[in-house]
């Protein structure tokens, strides 16, 4: 019954930045956003990062690393993605995901699979 919305989409240019918000709603805290991925026409869709939900602890993808910084919002149930450095091979509908944790999880899930509540995507695109 969670909905997730990102936002903060758009059309940028090589070596601009786009900071991504993922709004989680619902009457309860049943599935927390923990995770961000992507896919690209034709490709697969992929883990950009995740976070664990109590202490924050972080994965990030070898593609994004060091430009790319996940955060999250407890108090609000949001995520965040803040991504520098675009790059146009960066351009993809991004999505937002959520599953249910416990507060104290320090686990982070890298794989679609784990979770089972998305958003409806943002698009971002890097070109010039």
């Amino acid at each position: 019954q969670v909905q997730l919305v990102e936002s903060g989409g758009g059309l940028v240019e090589p070596g601009d930045f786009l900071r991504l918000s993922c709004t989680a709603s619902g009457g309860t805290f049943s599935r927390s956003p923990m995770g961000w991925f992507r896919q690209a026409p034709g490709k697969e869709r992929e883990c950009v990062a995740s976070i664990s939900w109590s202490l924050g602890e972080t994965y990030h993808a070898d593609f994004v690393k060091g430009r790319f910084t996940i955060s999250r919002d407890k108090a609000k149930n949001m995520l965040f993605l803040q991504m520098n450095s675009l790059k146009p091979e960066d351009t993809a509908v991004y999505f937002c995901a959520a599953r249910a944790a416990r507060s104290w999880s320090t686990s982070i899930y890298q794989n679609s699979y784990d979770y089972d509540t998305w958003g409806q995507g943002t698009q971002v695109t890097v070109s010039s």
